[in-house]
C-alpha cells in the first residue's frame, strides 16, 4: 500500500508540473493571439481574455497532459532502478500500474465534475467579453420561451425572437425583430407570423412594423403589410454554427439543455455525443496511462529509450485524434452516439493491456 501511494504521488506531482507548464505557455501564446485578433486592446485586456480562454484549451488537452506525465513517471522510475526493485520484490507490472491508473481515473472524475463547469463558465465569460470588441458576430440560444438570435449589420444589431423554428433555424414562426442603433437604442420593431431565411435576408409574412425613437408615437406610425424583406448576411451554416457549443454548457446542465433543444425542434445529437464523451473521460485518461506505460515501463539498459518515448507519444496522439474523429462521425450521425464516445477509450484500453501483457508478462 505504501508503494502504491508513493507511485501515485509521483504521478500526481508530475501531472501538476506538466499542467502548470502548459498553463503558463498557453496563457502567453493566447495573449499574443488576443492582441492580434482585437486590434487596439491593451496587454491588460489581452491577459484577461487569455485567462478566460485558456481553461477550455487545457481541459481539451487533458489526455495529452496525462500521457506526458506517464512517460515522465516511468522514465524516472526506470533511471533510478525503482522498477527493477519493484519487480524483484515480486510486484508485477500490472499491479504497479494500479497506482497511476487509479490516479488518472480520479483526475478524470475531477475533470468532469469540477473542471468541466469551470471551463464552460470561463468560455461563456470569454464570449461575452470578446463580443464587446467584435459586434459583427451572430449568437443563438434556446430556452423555454423559444429561441433568440442576434445578427450584426451596418445598421446595427438586430435581436430576433421566435416561438418555434425548423430544424436548422431558417424558418421561424411568431417571430419578432428588434433593430438597435449603433449606440444601442431601439430603432424599429417588427412582428411577423413567419419568417424564412433567403439569400440576402429574411422574408417575413403578415407583418406589423413599429418605428421606435424619441418623440414618436410607435402605434400611430405602425405599418401593416402582407410581406417584408429584411436584409441579413446570415446563412443556414452560420445559424447552425451560432448554437451554444456543447463545451460551453456545464455537464450538470447538459441533460436539461438537450431536452430543451429537442422540444424546440432542433437536433441535439452533437450535445448528446459531447455528454457521453465527457462521461467516458476517466476511462480515456486511464487508457492514456496504459499506452504510455506500455512503451516506457522498461529498464533503460535495454536501450532505444528515445524511440520508445516517441512511439508512446505518437500512439497517444493517434488515439487522441481517433477520439476526435469518432466524435465528428457521431455528430454527423455516421455512427451511434455510444459507439462514438466509448469505442476509442475501450479499444485503447484493451490494446494497451495486450501490449503490456506481451512485453511484461509474456
Amino acid at each position: 500500500m505504501t508503494l502504491t501511494f508513493y507511485i501515485a504521488r509521483r504521478f500526481l506531482t508530475l501531472f501538476a508540473m506538466v499542467f502548470g507548464g502548459f498553463l503558463l505557455l498557453l496563457t502567453l501564446i493566447d495573449m499574443v493571439e488576443q492582441v492580434r485578433r482585437f486590434e487596439g486592446i491593451g496587454m491588460g485586456e489581452a491577459a484577461r481574455l487569455a485567462v478566460l480562454s485558456v481553461p477550455s484549451t487545457l481541459y481539451r488537452i487533458l489526455p495529452l497532459i496525462v500521457i506526458l506525465s506517464t512517460v515522465g513517471l516511468f522514465l524516472s522510475l526506470a533511471r533510478s532502478s525503482e522498477l527493477v526493485i519493484t519487480r524483484a520484490a515480486g510486484r508485477s507490472a500490472l499491479v504497479t500500474l494500479m497506482a497511476p491508473v487509479g490516479a488518472a481515473l480520479l483526475i478524470g472524475a475531477f475533470g468532469v465534475s469540477v473542471l468541466n463547469p469551470i471551463a464552460a463558465a470561463t468560455t461563456r465569460a470569454y464570449d461575452l467579453r470578446s463580443g464587446q470588441h467584435d459586434t459583427s458576430s451572430s449568437t443563438l440560444s434556446v430556452s423555454g420561451e423559444g429561441f433568440w438570435l442576434r445578427q450584426g449589420g451596418a445598421e446595427g444589431q438586430t435581436v430576433i425572437h421566435a416561438e418555434r423554428s425548423n430544424a436548422d433555424g431558417t424558418a421561424l414562426w411568431n417571430v419578432t425583430f428588434l433593430t438597435l442603433t449603433q449606440d444601442g437604442q431601439p430603432a424599429r420593431r417588427v412582428t411577423a407570423a413567419s419568417a424564412v431565411l433567403e439569400p440576402g435576408g429574411w422574408r417575413l409574412s403578415e407583418i406589423k412594423e413599429w418605428p421606435l425613437g424619441a418623440g414618436r408615437n410607435p402605434e400611430a406610425a405602425s405599418i401593416l403589410a402582407p410581406e417584408l424583406l429584411l436584409s441579413s448576411d446570415l446563412t443556414a451554416d452560420r445559424i447552425r454554427n451560432s448554437f451554444s457549443q456543447p463545451s460551453t454548457i456545464p455537464i450538470w446542465d447538459l441533460p436539461e439543455f438537450i431536452d430543451g433543444l429537442q422540444s424546440a425542434g432542433f437536433s441535439a445529437r452533437a450535445h448528446m455525443v459531447w455528454l457521453q464523451m465527457e462521461l467516458s473521460l476517466p476511462l480515456f485518461l486511464a487508457a492514456m496511462v496504459l499506452i504510455g506505460a506500455g512503451f516506457t515501463m522498461r529498464h533503460v539498459r535495454f536501450g532505444r529509450t528515445g524511440l520508445m518515448v516517441l512511439l508512446a507519444l505518437v500512439s497517444g496522439y493517434a488515439v487522441f485524434f481517433l477520439r476526435n474523429f469518432a466524435q465528428v462521425l457521431g455528430e454527423n450521425g455516421q455512427i451511434p452516439v455510444a459507439l462514438a464516445a466509448w469505442s476509442p477509450p475501450v479499444a485503447a484500453t484493451f490494446l494497451s493491456l495486450g501490449l503490456l501483457l506481451h512485453l511484461e508478462e509474456g
